[in-house]
């Protein structure tokens, strides 16, 4: 094979891979330190992944009430992941810490 159709193969599986990675989305990350979400509001579509990561030296929780979903204890280092299966405004504390507040914003794909 020559090198023109040996880049022309490379290209294209690069090309593939990129279009590949486009499919799976990368979780929209909240970190908990210092006693807050942040950031305190992040917007994901419908099937989208929100983290939230304990970075904090104490146990946290995220809590949503209205919409039902609940991480447990998130021990220090340790994270949580919740996928969004419909559109709305989720607004979430923690049980621990009540003062500490967020929103995740689910928007139709």
């Amino acid at each position: 094979m020559n090198r023109l159709a040996l880049a022309a193969r490379g290209a294209a599986a690069t090309a593939c891979i990129a279009v590949a990675g486009l499919a799976v989305a990368d979780p929209a990350v909240i970190t908990i330190e210092q006693m807050q979400f942040a950031p305190p509001s992040v917007t994901i579509h419908v099937g989208d992944t929100v983290m939230w990561v304990n970075r904090d030296l104490v146990t946290h929780n995220v809590s949503e009430k209205a919409k039902g979903f609940d991480s447990g204890s998130i021990a220090p280092a340790g994270s949580w992941r919740y996928t969004a299966t419909r559109p709305g405004h989720y607004y979430y504390t923690c049980r621990f810490h009540p003062a500490m507040r967020g929103i995740v914003i689910v928007e139709p794909k």
